[in-house]
């Protein structure tokens, strides 16, 4: 793969577990054992993806995000939470993770799990036409920017994701579970994955989120896209 990975995790066995198995799989791999130090890391030499444990002492995972979003909204973050703790996964998700694996975890599962987060950021013609419109809402397959009239949306990996796949399919209903295989790729999940990042993809493309026209809820089934204008 060739990719650059910094690995945060204050459990300096985990930790060196994952850069094994990353480093056999071609990627060069840095660790951080608290959120400060991966905060600086980043600074200095900005990664291809965040592995970030979400318990920590000091900065725990979810204010390590949170910064990272602030600063770099695009950058791939893979958050490692607690098995089973619901409110852990929704925290990280919340906060603009990409991805979660639940400790304890497979290596060669966290594997497979980044190698699709990177395959999805790496710019690709997805077929199609490359920028996907609705009005003033655009999403450029390709350089992968999306904008809101004149301004620029700062969307994660996923969320980028989720309104190009939107976009290209308006007018028919999704359950989460079609979403979470067509979008995320996983044919079995935490379906609150989708719920979450429909919630904050609302947030940067409506008016007013609380009622949205674009992205609406099909009670009993999910969500469906309505277009807003014509193409242009």
């Amino acid at each position: 793969m060739g990719h650059h990975v910094l690995v945060v995790d204050d459990d300096r066995t985990v930790s060196d577990v994952v850069r094994r198995y990353l480093e056999q799989d071609g990627c060069r791999v840095r660790l951080s054992f608290d959120g400060a130090d991966a905060l600086a890391a980043v600074a200095a030499e900005r990664p291809d993806l965040v592995v970030l444990d979400l318990m920590m002492p000091g900065l725990d995972g979810i204010e390590v995000c949170r910064r990272l979003r602030a600063r770099m909204p695009d950058l791939p973050v893979v958050m490692l939470t607690a098995l089973g703790d619901e409110a852990d996964r929704v925290a990280g998700l919340e906060v603009g993770a990409d991805d979660y694996v639940t400790k304890p975890f497979s290596p060669r599962e966290l594997v497979l799990r980044i190698r699709s987060v990177l395959r999805r950021a790496a710019p690709r013609d997805a077929g199609g036409p490359v920028v996907l419109r609705d009005g003033d809402l655009t999403a450029d397959t390709e350089r992968r920017v999306a904008r809101l009239g004149d301004d620029h949306l700062a969307l994660t990996l996923r969320e980028f994701d989720l309104l190009a796949f939107l976009l290209r399919n308006p007018g028919r209903a999704w359950s989460r579970a079609e979403l979470l295989d067509r979008v995320w790729g996983w044919r079995f999940g935490d379906q609150s994955t989708v719920t979450v990042h429909v919630r904050r993809l609302r947030e940067k493309i409506e008016q007013r989120p609380a009622e949205p026209r674009r992205i609406v809820t099909v009670w009993g089934v999910g969500y469906r896209y309505e277009r807003q204008g014509p193409d242009r």
